[in-house]
Formats: structure tokens, sequence, C-alpha cells
């Protein structure tokens, strides 16, 4: 009878490690293809040109892996906004969306443009 207990409390023992090492590997996937969707937006938003209106898929290698992303900019009701929604996942199986981003994006500024220096003009800077 002890012999039983024992076999049932390392059952439930090895069922709840398994479980952390599943959310373990989830959790470092997500945290990593986040950076990489904000990465992209990152790039697309610093950009001297406006993304264009369209799809694009494109792989990398980050953290000793291979990940694919697709980047989908579209027009939105005001003229100079677009929306970009990107999605990443592992290019072994991108099927499987662990993470999306979703930002929108203004026009570059014009060339010759001086920012305002709000922080010293006018608000006691």
């Amino acid at each position: 009878m002890a012999l039983l207990i024992v076999a049932l409390g390392m059952m439930a023992v090895f069922t709840q490690m398994n479980q952390y090492a599943v959310t373990a590997i989830y959790m470092q996937e997500k945290a990593l293809a986040s950076w990489i969707a904000t990465n992209r937006l990152t790039e697309l938003s610093v950009q001297p040109q406006w993304p264009e209106i369209g799809d694009e898929e494109d792989e990398l290698e980050f953290a000793g892996r291979q990940w694919r992303f697709v980047v989908e900019v579209t027009a939105t009701q005001v003229e100079n906004l677009r929306r970009v929604d990107v999605a990443v996942a592992l290019a072994d199986n991108p099927e499987r969306v662990i993470h999306t981003v979703s930002a929108l994006i203004e026009p570059p500024p014009p060339r010759g443009f001086v920012p305002l220096r709000w922080l010293t003009e006018g608000f006691g800077g």
C-alpha cells in the first residue's frame, strides 16, 4: 500500500514538473517573438520612407533559432496613419503564430524638419 501511495505521489510530481517545463518553453518563445515583432515595428517606424501597403514575409536567426515573421501594412481611415501588424512564428512551424503586435505608423518627417524643443521652450524647462 505504501508503495502505491509513493508511486501516485511521484506521478503527480512528474506531471507538475512536465507542466512547468512546457510553460517555461512557451514563455521563452513568447518573449523572443515579442522582441522580434517590436524590433521590426521600430525599424519600420524610423525608416526614411513610409512602408508600402501590402505584405512582407521574411526569416531571421534570433537567439540561436530560426524565426519567420509576416508584416501586413494596411491603410487606415486617417490619411497620415498606416496600420502595421507583425506576426511571428518559428520557421519550422509557421502556422503556429506565437506573438502578434500591431501599431500605427505615421509618415516620416519631411527633409530638413527640425523638431520642436518641448522641454526647453515655453514649458518652464
